[in-house]
C-alpha cells in the first residue's frame, strides 16, 4: 500500500465488499478485488496493531506517575 491513510483503506474495503457482495462483477473481477481485499484487510489490521502498541495508559502511582501498556478488557471477557 503506496502511503494509504487507514480510513482510506477501510472506505476502499467497504467498496469492494458492496461489489463482491453485488454478485454483478465477473469471475476474473471477482478474484481481482478479492485479492486487493485481501490487501486492504492485513493493511488495516497491521495498523490498529501498530496504533494498539502506541495506547498507553497513565496509571497513578505512590511514586507518582506511571506508564503501562494497553489492555483491552474487552479481549479478557
Amino acid at each position: 500500500m503506496t502511503e494509504m491513510k487507514f480510513e482510506e483503506a477501510l472506505k476502499r474495503l467497504e467498496k469492494i465488499v458492496e461489489e463482491l457482495e453485488s454478485g454483478k462483477l465477473s469471475l476474473e473481477d471477482s478474484l481481482k478485488r478479492y485479492e486487493e481485499g485481501v490487501k486492504l484487510s492485513r493493511f488495516c489490521h497491521k495498523s490498529l496493531q501498530a496504533a494498539q502498541k502506541k495506547i498507553q495508559v497513565l496509571t497513578k502511582k505512590d511514586e507518582g506517575w506511571e506508564v503501562e501498556p494497553f489492555t483491552d478488557n474487552a479481549e479478557e471477557q
